[in-house]
């Protein structure tokens, strides 16, 4: 798959076992949630540019790199989304937060707008959209269509679980956003949920299933 970057890591592959437990409490899913996040985001920042600059340290100079004042901006999707921010902030504490709120209509399985606020530089930053499970699409599809229609300099999208059906979707609409996740499984079922999975992303996140 063109664009589709999955990750195969041990330590993810392993956290992602526990993740789709149902037996993990809510508690250590958060924890698993930002964990793998981060894990993810060291590939998912790879392309940051870097400038050579010159130090001191306390034996002599020396010319190295640090990143070169590209911006960043995490955008996730409410409310699963909000459970990813924090690992990626560990490792970018100087990206912005935006958030898109939507609902998924559960006759017609298509997402629903309810909030959006952004940075307001969101069109000179690179956003990363963040949402733990990419099922049907509709949800990322429509953020894509959100951050679009505000000038976002390029998206890319992180998930931890795709489906073929949500990924073949999100391509079709937006062939140029990129996606990471951590594993890719094959059927969605009657109500629209990845199958096997892991659930609700955001009831087992927040204890309200």
């Amino acid at each position: 798959m063109n664009n589709v970057f999955v990750f195969d890591h041990p330590l993810i592959q392993h956290k992602i076992s526990l993740l789709r437990d149902k037996n993990t409490s809510a508690k250590e899913f958060r924890e698993l949630v930002s964990e793998i996040s981060m894990l993810m985001g060291y590939e998912v920042t790879r392309d940051i540019p870097l400038k050579e600059v010159e130090i001191e340290t306390p034996i002599g100079h020396a010319r190295t790199k640090v990143i070169s004042g590209k911006k960043l901006a995490f955008v996730p999707i409410l409310r699963a989304g909000l459970g990813m921010v924090d690992g990626l902030l560990k490792l970018v504490p100087m990206a912005r937060v935006g958030h898109i709120g939507l609902y998924r209509d559960h006759d017609t399985l298509e997402p629903v707008e309810y909030y959006c606020k952004l940075p307001e530089d969101i069109s000179e930053r690179d956003v990363v959209v963040l949402d733990p499970m990419l099922a049907t699409g509709g949800s990322a599809c429509d953020a894509v269509k959100v951050l679009k229609r505000n000038n976002a300099k390029s998206i890319k999208f992180v998930c931890l679980i795709a489906s073929r059906q949500g990924i073949e979707r999100l391509h079709r609409e937006h062939p140029d956003v990129a996606i990471y996740c951590a594993a890719v499984d094959e059927t969605l079922n009657d109500d629209g949920y990845i199958v096997p999975g892991l659930g609700d992303a955001g009831d087992r996140l927040f204890g309200t299933k």
